[in-house]
């Protein structure tokens, strides 16, 4: 598959290293150009690019950059795309996106009004990068974690389910893209390193 991911931080990297492993077609970007990416690509394999360069093409484009700067990249390269939402907001480093704040919508449901004609599906946002990295386990093990995915097209929603089990991580679904708030920040299944019954209970006992 041809995977575009915005953002080289922890999580970005973490992701690039492990589904180019798998043997995907990756291509990262970030904000400060494909010059800065040397060293990840040459660890990992992938191609650097610009924005417009990960999202061409691209089958699935992953977003793992502060929220706020999502408002930064260019809409319409993301059009007709299913993009993952991997970020999390926070005020503190976000400022003040109302919406979110008010918790009037969900940050990835601001994503996709933000990014108008893509699917967005929100994943990868409860795990911290190294665990990501290190803890994936073949299906079946007992003691795999699992990530909870939610999002509001079926066929999008299955395939961004299929990475993560193919990541090593049992895939929960988790409802629609407004039931993602049950894995922001603050809720049982946020960085908690569950299993697959445990990231269930967590996300039902979740409270707004």
């Amino acid at each position: 598959m041809k995977i575009g991911i915005i953002g080289s931080g922890h999580v970005g990297a973490a992701l690039t290293r492990r589904l180019h492993a798998l043997g995907h077609r990756v291509t990262v970007a970030n904000s400060r150009g494909p010059e800065t990416l040397g060293q990840l690509t040459k660890e990992t394999g992938a191609n650097a690019g610009t924005v417009l360069e990960a999202t061409a093409d691209a089958e699935l484009v992953i977003i793992a950059t502060p929220t706020r700067a999502v408002l930064d990249l260019p809409a319409e390269a993301f059009r007709g795309k299913i993009v993952v939402d991997a970020n999390n907001y926070y005020s503190r480093r976000d400022g003040d996106i109302e919406p979110i704040s008010d918790k009037k919508i969900t940050s990835s449901r601001w994503t996709a009004d933000v990014l108008p004609g893509s699917t967005v599906i929100k994943a990868f946002n409860t795990i911290v990068a190294q665990h990501l990295a290190d803890l994936g386990r073949p299906a079946g093990d007992p003691d795999r974690l699992a990530l909870p995915v939610a999002g509001d097209d079926a066929d999008a929603k299955r395939l961004v389910m299929s990475l993560v089990d193919q990541l090593g991580f049992d895939p929960i679904d988790a409802g629609g893209l407004d039931d993602s708030w049950r894995q922001q920040p603050d809720t049982p299944v946020y960085v908690a390193d569950l299993t697959a019954e445990r990231v269930r209970e967590g996300l039902r006992a979740a409270e707004r």
